[in-house]
C-alpha cells in the first residue's frame, strides 16, 4: 500500500493510517508532497515502515522514474490527508511533486481522504473537483463532522485512521460481488409539516444509509437511495431521490421495487403526521396548544406483505433505547423481514461509529463497536448471503408411493386340533 501525504494539519492521523495497514499485514511506503513534512517528519514514517520516505520526484538517487516505480508497485493508494490543494492538482491532472505525479500514472485503486477547514469543504470549486476525482474513478471516506484545528466545530474532519482503513479494506476486498444486483436504499429522516415553517422529525443524520450507499456502490451494485433531508454529500454513482415526508417516501420507494435485488430500510419514518397542515403559521394560542396526529403508514411493513417469495431481501432497521435484541426479533416476525439491524439510539444517532445486533431468522449476531462503513460491509455480506439462498433452487426430495400394507397372516392351527366352535 502506498499511504500518500500531503500538507495539512491533519498529516499527523497518517502515522496512524500507516501504523493500522501495518497491523493488518501490509506493505507500506509512504510519499509526501514538501507541505506534509512541515507537520510530520520523514523519519517517522522511516521508522514505521523500514523504508525511506519518498518526497523528491528529482531523487538522483534513483536510477529510473519514481513516481512510475511507486504507481505500478502499490496494489492500492491511499492519500490521508488529501488537501483542497491535492484535490485541484489531481482533478485538473497536475503532475509537479511526487504525490501528485504517482496519481497521474496510477492504474489502482485510489482512496481519498479530505481533509480541510469546513468552508474550504464546501467551497464549490473544492466540490466540483471532488466530483470530477470520483467520475474518474477515485473513491471517498469521508470528512467526517467534528473539531477542526482552529477548535471550531464542522465538517472537513478527516475520517479516522481505523475508518480510512476499513474503507480501503472493502474497496479491496469486496469489489464487485454485487455487480449486477440493484439495492434500494432509504436513509435520513423524515420531515412532517405541521405548518409552514414548523415540521416533525428526528435526531437521524443519514449517514448509515448513505454508507450502505457507498459501500453497495463499490462493491459494484446499482444504488437507488431514497433520502430524507440531511447536510451529506450524496454517494456518487448513486441513484438519487430526494423525498421529505412519510408519504413521499412511500411513493418513491414503491416506484423503485421492481427493479430492486434487495431493500434496506435504514430511514426514520416519522410514526405520525398532522392530520391537517395548517395554511398559515399557527400562532401562540395560551399556555398549551393540542394537534392532531394521524398514523403514517409503516413503510417495512407494507414491503414484507407485498412481496413474493422470498424477493426482495428484505432488510430493516430497530432503533431502541431498551431490549434492543428483543425488540428487533419482535420486528422481524411482525414485519416478515429477513434481517434487522438492532441498535441503540444513543450509540447510532449523528456519530461516524455504530454498535449493532444482526436479528435473523438464524439467530442473533452481536458485533463489535464499528465505524459505519464497516458496518455497512457487515450488513451487505449477510445481505448477499440471503439474496443468494433466495435465489437458489428450491430442494425438491423425490417422492416415491408408500408401500401398501400387507394383511396379516393368519394364525396357524397346531396340528391335530380342530378350531373351537363359537
Amino acid at each position: 500500500m502506498l499511504v500518500a501525504v500531503s500538507g495539512g494539519i491533519a498529516a499527523f492521523k497518517a502515522v496512524e493510517v500507516v501504523r493500522e495497514l501495518g497491523r493488518r499485514g501490509a506493505r507500506v511506503k509512504v510519499a509526501m508532497t514538501a507541505n506534509a513534512a512541515r507537520f510530520v517528519g520523514p523519519i517517522t514514517f522511516t521508522g514505521l515502515t523500514g523504508e525511506p520516505a519518498l518526497l523528491d520526484l528529482w531523487d538522483a538517487s534513483f536510477a529510473g522514474e519514481l513516481h512510475v516505480m511507486l504507481a505500478e508497485w502499490a496494489h492500492a493508494i491511499v492519500v490521508a490527508p488529501a488537501t483542497a490543494n491535492l484535490l485541484a492538482g489531481a482533478a485538473h491532472g497536475f503532475a509537479d511533486d511526487l504525490v501528485l505525479a504517482t496519481l497521474s500514472c496510477a492504474a489502482c485503486p485510489v482512496l481519498l481522504a479530505p481533509a480541510m477547514h469546513e468552508r474550504m469543504w464546501q467551497r464549490a470549486a473544492t466540490r466540483r473537483n471532488l466530483e470530477q476525482l470520483q467520475r474518474d474513478g477515485y473513491h471517498v471516506v469521508g470528512p467526517v463532522s467534528g473539531r477542526l484545528a482552529n477548535g471550531n466545530v464542522g465538517q472537513g474532519r478527516m475520517a479516522e485512521p481505523q475508518q480510512i482503513v476499513d474503507a480501503l479494506g472493502s474497496l479491496l476486498s469486496a469489489a464487485g460481488d454485487l455487480a449486477g444486483k440493484t439495492l434500494l436504499i432509504s436513509a435520513g429522516p423524515t420531515q412532517e409539516d405541521l405548518d409552514p415553517v414548523r415540521f416533525i422529525s428526528n435526531r437521524s443524520s443519514g449517514r448509515m444509509g448513505y454508507a450502505l450507499a457507498a459501500a453497495a456502490r463499490d462493491r459494484g451494485a446499482h444504488v437507488v437511495l431514497v433520502t430524507g433531508p440531511t447536510d451529506l454529500a450524496p454517494p456518487h454513482g448513486a441513484e438519487l431521490v430526494k423525498v421529505r415526508s412519510a408519504l413521499e417516501m412511500r411513493a418513491a420507494i414503491q416506484t423503485a421495487l421492481p427493479r430492486a435485488d434487495v431493500v434496506i430500510m435504514t430511514a426514520a419514518v416519522a410514526d405520525y403526521r398532522a392530520a391537517q397542515l395548517a395554511e398559515h403559521k399557527i400562532k401562540k394560542q395560551g399556555d398549551s396548544m393540542s394537534i392532531q396526529l394521524v398514523k403514517n403508514p409503516d413503510i417495512l411493513a407494507e414491503l414484507g406483505a407485498q412481496r413474493s417469495g422470498r424477493h426482495p431481501v428484505l432488510v430493516g432497521f430497530a432503533m431502541e433505547t431498551q431490549d434492543v435484541a428483543s425488540y428487533g426479533r419482535k420486528k422481524l416476525v411482525a414485519k416478515r423481514a429477513d434481517l434487522i439491524v438492532a441498535n441503540e439510539a444513543a450509540v447510532a444517532f449523528g456519530g461516524d461509529d455504530n454498535q449493532a445486533t444482526l436479528v435473523s431468522h438464524d439467530g442473533d449476531e452481536v458485533l463489535p463497536a464499528m465505524s459505519k462503513r464497516a458496518l455497512a460491509d457487515r450488513i451487505l455480506s449477510r445481505a448477499l448471503a440471503l439474496l443468494a439462498a433466495a435465489d437458489a433452487p428450491e430442494q425438491v426430495t423425490e417422492s416415491r408411493p408408500a408401500p401398501r400394507p400387507r394383511a396379516p397372516a393368519p394364525a396357524r392351527r397346531p396340528k391335530g386340533r380342530s378350531p373351537s366352535k363359537a
